[in-house]
């Protein structure tokens, strides 16, 4: 057990984690792009939080979140998903006092006890944008816009957008009426959480993956069918911006979020090819969320996509992460002392920005210059005690095997300008 990584988690290995850079980077950089700014909040909450937050009736409070008693007898759980924990830090730290709206964005480790399958993981990495302070339906369609953005700027193709309203605390109970009574004749042939929902949250029987109550919830009414006037306005006006901004959407009126704190818009992105975990993305609008766990009411809208199930998509589509090469230099010493003297131009190059490295195990040229192929190194610098007595260096151009004796400083002179070339470009 010692040597064995607990179920449903994974490592994410040098040679991956390049790969997760390089996404979170393009993240970073579509962020600042559209003006959000990064919050991080911590691994572990009031367990309280997340009961009223994500709401008591749904699978991840009643199911899948790891809770248990700290040493001060507080119970405190693992967040499972970043909505309520920044919802939490807007309030607490008074950023309503802002100027509105705030606009933030969060990556990192979230935790859910569920039957481990592919793209679905009990530690699980997610990205998400949350905005509070706007009614406009513009900004529903930013944050639409914002994830399209980051699948379309990896590459990625096919990409549907699912797009429903959930409807509003004044609109919901209508359809709460007409979809239990369309569900009252079949309510013992429902899952036994569906049963559970029926009067607590009819609304999530929508959302079942059980077989047998997706065919008795087909041709149930739905809420678009019971909107009031400012929900209906409001989606129409969330459609007119997509429209207009050219992103293509697939109206789904069975589309409930797994989440009870969800309003108005509602939406999901989905790649086909990667199997049964095909949503990439999910979110929507939450105006009562603030309110609920104590603040003002102030409205919210954000999403939140699964990093795990962006590497699968990509690969599904045969694209690859353009990476880097790791080094610009490899520094070979042959003997003790060409090895000091290579191991202080090595820390040199490091403090000017050159990515470089050299062997601690005092092997033969021959497995040093395999050892620098390996990382697609431009140059090697080569110190021998001969090169050492005359102060230079041999230095080798990698891609043609062409090398060069010449004074050390001239060498290191040579690689700084070819480094410098290849910034500029």
């Amino acid at each position: 057990m010692l040597t064995t990584r607990p179920r449903g988690t994974n490592d994410i290995l040098p040679g991956e984690t390049e790969k997760w850079h390089y996404v979170e980077k393009v993240l970073r950089e579509i962020c600042m792009e559209f003006d959000y700014q990064e919050i991080r909040f911590p691994i572990f909450e009031h367990t309280e939080l997340f009961q009223r937050g994500v709401g008591e009736t749904t699978d991840i409070v009643e199911k899948e979140m790891y809770t248990f008693l700290d040493r001060g007898q507080r119970s405190i759980t693992l967040r499972p998903e970043g909505t309520a924990s920044t919802v939490r830090a807007y309030l607490e730290h008074k950023l309503y006092a802002l100027p509105q709206p705030v606009k933030m964005y969060y990556i990192g480790p979230m935790f859910r006890y569920e039957r481990p399958q592919a793209g679905r993981y009990r530690q699980f990495h997610q990205f998400g944008v949350e905005v509070f302070g706007s009614f406009d339906p513009a900004i529903d369609a930013e944050v639409i816009a914002l994830a399209m953005n980051f699948y379309h700027r990896l590459g990625l193709k096919g990409l549907e957008l699912r797009l429903n309203s959930v409807g509003c605390p004044n609109c919901r109970p209508k359809h709460r009426e007409t979809l239990q009574s369309f569900l009252e004749k079949d309510l013992h042939r429902l899952c036994r959480d569906c049963q559970g929902r029926y009067e607590r949250n009819p609304l999530r029987i929508l959302d079942c993956k059980n077989n047998q109550c997706r065919e008795i919830t087909a041709g149930a009414p739905t809420v678009l069918g019971s909107l009031c006037p400012e929900c209906r306005e409001h989606f129409e006006a969330v459609k007119e911006y997509l429209d207009e901004a050219g992103i293509r959407y697939l109206i789904d009126d069975r589309l409930v979020r797994g989440l009870d704190y969800y309003t108005k818009t509602a939406f999901e992105i989905i790649v086909n090819e990667i199997g049964a975990q095909s949503a990439i993305c999910g979110g929507g609008r939450y105006d009562g969320l603030v309110e609920s766990l104590g603040g003002p009411p102030i409205p919210g809208v954000g999403f939140a996509l699964g990093m795990e199930r962006i590497f699968p998509a990509l690969e599904s589509q045969g694209i690859s992460i353009p990476l880097e090469n790791q080094l610009d230099v490899y520094v070979i010493a042959l003997g003790k002392a060409a090895d000091r003297k290579a191991f202080q131009i090595l820390l040199n190059l490091r403090l000017e920005g050159i990515k470089a490295d050299k062997d601690y195990l005092r092997r033969s040229l021959k497995a040093q210059l395999k050892t620098a192929h390996r990382h697609n190194v431009k140059y090697a610098l080569i110190f021998g005690e001969n090169e050492l007595e005359k102060g230079t260096v041999i230095l080798r151009f990698m891609e043609t095997s062409k090398q060069k004796e010449m004074p050390v400083d001239e060498a290191l002179d040579l690689i700084r300008k070819q480094m410098d070339k290849k910034i500029k470009m």
